[in-house]
């Protein structure tokens, strides 16, 4: 960096570089420990000095301000009087003697240097000779403000960034603030991969050159990889999976909407990392800017992204441990529905500014519930929103979990790996099981009868010679547990898994979590997955999820409800009519007559008509809700006669 002069100002700074030469003008590096502590006579103040390196000491005392006033409001000057003393115990021997004389209302501060440092450690004390005021007219507190410790060593910080500034103390009150807009490291990116224009240049071929940015999956990289500062002394240099990271480098370099009419990368990192903490810590956090997590997959690192994908496997009650799945969803406390998202806003001085997002439907429905978040190495308001918006739609959409335990078929993915769930006894159909014959390769026999409606598309899901899970579709449906594919497939054996796929219903997808073995069995644990997610996150697609499930407890309210009440003999009937807005397969309606607020009948029918008779002088009312085939029920409707 170039020596700059300006207006009395002086700047010179180094690169970073392993081999760089001392900043010029700086014969000393110094380290100021602050005090700001009130000096009284009978209670001195001492200091420990334990640095090794330090040759000399500047200590800088003062007064918060000295004045005397007489009786007839005269403002005279005064004096105070300090010893900076060095020793320990009872011996101390007295090396400056400060006296401040004079009139100021203000603080006022001098310093003095100390040398000929005795051996490390060794303390410094400052004691107040003049004895402390006890009248309002007498203005002389005295204050040990700080020390400085002074290494006499022109010092190049290899591989550090450093600026010096020198500057007439007149322009400046105190030591001014300094901002600096930097680039950052110079890390291994791509051969082929412009960092300014964030564009690929054909394939690549798997090597690297020296560059700047801010793609966050290349940051990921060199703290993996570097020796000097990350983990590259720990696993090698073929230590982490740059063919994923590349991958990832591409999605997060897409240009999406920065809501301001404009275009933005989907994701950035801007951040200095000063402080020592846990590796897994650091990386996490990195993983977080590009919706990830760190993944040891047995000989690498790699990073598994939350974004739509294949499934790398498929389950159903027929590969399960007793055709178990237990399931679990998230506390209605844990679903936040506004995020306070922190970031660094370049247009407001670097400074820290948060962005609200927030999801009204939700709030209308459940109260507001905020959660307060930092968007690691985000300096874009677009991409700090985006982050909000990630939270809410991964609670809102995501909030199932599901574990279950497998045998070897637990070996065939990794944590964060998309896995595809057919679960029968969820969905309230046969969506899944096993293979029991393999005619001419397109004419499948199922373990058990699966339902397909007329003109309803179908697809048949297996896994194939390469263990890689594949779909067909169906051609035809001759009987219950015949399948007719609509091409031959190589590969479809005996036994061999199968899922269907239909219009109605459909296996969900779940991300795995967690893997634990326990005496050759394998309990995994996985989330619900949504791919439409990112869809609503980064181009404001308007998505509702699917149930999967035909007890999706979405039943047709009653609705038109009329209830009148007719004289029959001596007693009477009533005759209750209603209808529903749409009609669903098994479904019935309950009724419950209440009589002066007891329950008098209980009926359950099919028809949207029903007429009780023979019923005594009463109050009565009625209420009558739908109720599907698996026992669910709707909203109630009430009438009173």
């Amino acid at each position: 960096m170039a020596l700059i002069t300006s207006l009395g100002l002086t700047c010179n700074g180094r690169r970073a570089l392993q081999s760089q030469d001392y900043l010029s003008g700086f014969p000393s590096s110094e380290n100021e420990i602050s005090v700001s502590s009130e000096i009284k006579q009978k209670t001195p103040i001492v200091r420990t000095i334990t640095d090794v390196d330090t040759d000399r000491v500047r200590v800088t005392v003062g007064v918060s301000a000295l004045y005397e006033t007489t009786d007839k409001g005269d403002m005279n000057g005064s004096s105070v009087q300090m010893l900076v003393q060095i020793g320990s115990g009872a011996n101390w021997t007295t090396v400056e003697t400060i006296t401040i004389a004079g009139k100021t209302r203000s603080q006022y501060l001098r310093s003095v240097i100390i040398a000929n440092l005795p051996a490390r450690p060794f303390n410094i004390r400052v004691v107040r000779v003049t004895d402390d005021s006890t009248s309002a007219q007498l203005e002389n507190k005295t204050l040990w403000s700080s020390y400085t410790e002074i290494v006499d060593t022109k010092l190049t910080y290899p591989n550090t960034a450093v600026v010096g500034l020198t500057f007439d103390s007149e322009q400046f009150n105190g030591v001014p603030g300094r901002q600096y807009l930097i680039d950052g490291l110079i890390v291994k990116i791509p051969s082929n991969y412009d960092p300014r224009n964030r564009t690929y240049s054909g394939m690549w071929d798997g090597t690297f050159k020296l560059g700047w940015t801010n793609n966050p999956a290349w940051v990921f990289y060199d703290l993996v990889m570097n020796t000097r500062y990350g983990l590259g002394k720990r696993i090698g240099s073929f230590g982490c999976d740059k063919w994923a990271l590349y991958m990832i480098a591409q999605y997060c370099d897409q240009l999406v909407d920065d809501g301001f009419g404009g275009k933005e990368p989907r994701m950035t990192c801007n951040a200095y990392i000063t402080d020592q903490r846990q590796a897994y810590d650091v990386l996490n956090d990195l993983c977080s800017v590009f919706r990830a997590m760190p993944v040891w997959d047995g000989l690498q690192m790699t990073c598994i992204m939350d974004r739509p994908t294949d499934p790398i496997w498929r389950y159903s009650n027929a590969n399960v441990v007793e055709g178990k799945f237990s399931y679990s969803a998230s506390a209605q406390k844990a679903r936040h529905t506004a995020i306070h998202v922190r970031y660094i806003d370049p247009e407001n001085g670097w400074d820290t500014a948060t962005e609200y997002v927030a999801d009204d439907t939700l709030i209308a429905r459940y109260g507001l519930n905020v959660s307060q978040v930092d968007a690691f190495g985000c300096t874009s308001r677009g991409q700090a929103h985006r982050v909000g918006k990630w939270i809410l739609e991964t609670e809102r959409l995501e909030k199932q979990t599901v574990t279950f335990t497998v045998g070897r078929e637990g070996l065939k993915h990794l944590p964060g790996d998309i896995i595809e769930i057919a679960d029968n006894n969820y969905a309230g159909a046969r969506i899944g099981g096993r293979i029991k014959s393999v005619g001419d390769g397109q004419r499948i026999t199922l373990d058990r009868e699966v339902v397909i409606n007329d003109n309803e598309q179908a697809f048949l899901g297996y896994i194939d010679r390469e263990g890689k899970p594949q779909r067909v579709q169906v051609f035809s449906h001759p009987e219950p547990d015949v399948l007719v594919l609509g091409k031959s497939i190589e590969g479809l054996e005996d036994f061999g898994m199968w899922t269907l796929s239909t219009a109605t219903i459909k296996p969900r997808l779940f991300r795995a979590l967690g893997i634990t073995e326990d005496e050759g069995q394998y309990t995994i644990v996985a989330l619900q997955h949504v791919p439409e997610k990112e869809a609503v996150v980064d181009n404001g697609a308007i998505f509702e999820p699917d149930t999967n499930t035909l007890f999706s407890g979405k039943i047709p309210p009653v609705e038109h409800l009329q209830v009148t009440a007719e004289p029959d003999s001596d007693v009477f009937q009533i005759r209750m009519t209603w209808d529903t807005p749409r009609v669903m397969s098994g479904l019935s309606f309950e009724i419950k007559l209440l009589r002066e607020g007891a329950l008098h009948r209980r009926e359950t029918v099919s028809d949207t008509e029903f007429l009780c008779g023979n019923l005594p002088m009463g109050n009565y009312s009625v209420t009558i809700r739908g109720k599907n085939p698996a026992g669910q029920l709707g909203t109630e409707n009430n009438r009173r006669l």
